[in-house]
């Protein structure tokens, strides 16, 4: 068991703290609604910080999850910020995701405690982690990996250390560009058929057993076509992980001209009012042209 403490208590982070609690570890929360706090607390049990400094006081492994760079910078170097009572051996593990920047300064405080930081971001969504099924792409160093390794793998089904800081977020980033051209694709794939007029079910379990396969193309074809946006990960976030890939692409060089026109697509689902519509709702727009005769 270690004492762990656990701040942003989000659709991701909720049940990531949970599966925490159900497997043994002494975990403290904070978020900055407190009654979101309280009512995890009475569901799982554990403790409440008044802020992130106080939680993390004792705690042998921090976890963050929040919403971007200011949230983050926020509660970690903030004046009640966690890293103003980061203990020396403690390991701060980040599952938000935001820049490769703000990551490598995070690791560098940190060692300023005699502590170590790890850039964690996850795939899998809301269902990976009410499911604990995650995976998680991790940057920081060999020795601080070994001792958080086996408390993430308590909301994981893998975990694996990409490189030094920073490396964990620029995977992630691949991770939403390798997204975005398939969401795309899919959402096309699925009107052409429809407006073909094939019967769609015969042709997933046909093109799913050949190259045209993906998790994608597995978990999202037949709420796709029903018009069913409610799978967690929201139009709005993916937006904001993308734009943290157009900088970094800026940075070193990169282009990416697919993922460009797939944000522009997101920003249309937006206008539409889909703002909290899943990633698949790339549908929807396509399906708003009035189908020929």
């Amino acid at each position: 068991m270690n004492k762990v403490a656990w701040i942003g208590l989000g659709v991701m982070g909720y049940p990531m703290a949970g599966h925490l609690k159900t497997s043994g570890h002494d975990v403290t929360v904070f978020n900055r609604n407190r009654a979101k706090s309280e009512k995890w607390i009475s569901e799982y049990g554990g403790s409440l910080g008044a802020t992130p400094a106080e939680a993390a006081a004792e705690a042998d492994v921090v976890f963050t999850c929040v919403g971007n760079d200011y949230d983050l910078r926020a509660v970690t170097l903030g004046p009640d910020g966690l890293y103003q009572t980061l203990k020396s051996g403690a390991v701060h593990v980040d599952h938000t995701t935001v820049s490769a920047e703000i990551a490598r300064e995070l690791y560098e405080a940190a060692s300023h405690h005699s502590a170590g930081a790890l850039d964690a971001p996850v795939s899998g969504g809301q269902a990976g982690a009410e499911n604990g099924k995650l995976t998680v792409m991790v940057g920081g160093d060999e020795t601080d990996f070994a001792k958080a390794k086996p408390v993430i793998e308590c909301f994981a089904k893998a975990v694996n250390l990409i490189g030094p800081a920073g490396s964990g977020q620029l995977t992630k980033m691949v991770n939403q560009i390798c997204i975005a051209g398939l969401i795309e694709g899919l959402a096309e794939a699925l009107n052409f058929g429809m407006r073909a007029g094939l019967d769609m079910e015969k042709v997933i379990a046909t093109i799913s057993k050949g190259a045209a396969q993906s998790w994608q193309l597995e978990n999202r074809w037949q709420t796709m076509l029903a018009g069913e946006f409610d799978h967690g990960f929201a139009v709005d976030w993916v937006r904001k992980d993308f734009a943290i890939c157009f900088d970094e692409a800026r940075r070193n060089g990169a282009s990416l001209p697919v993922t460009a026109l797939v944000d522009q697509f997101y920003a249309e689902v937006q206008e539409m009012g889909g703002r909290r519509w899943d990633t698949s709702s790339l549908i929807a727009r396509l399906n708003r042209e009035p189908q020929k005769s």
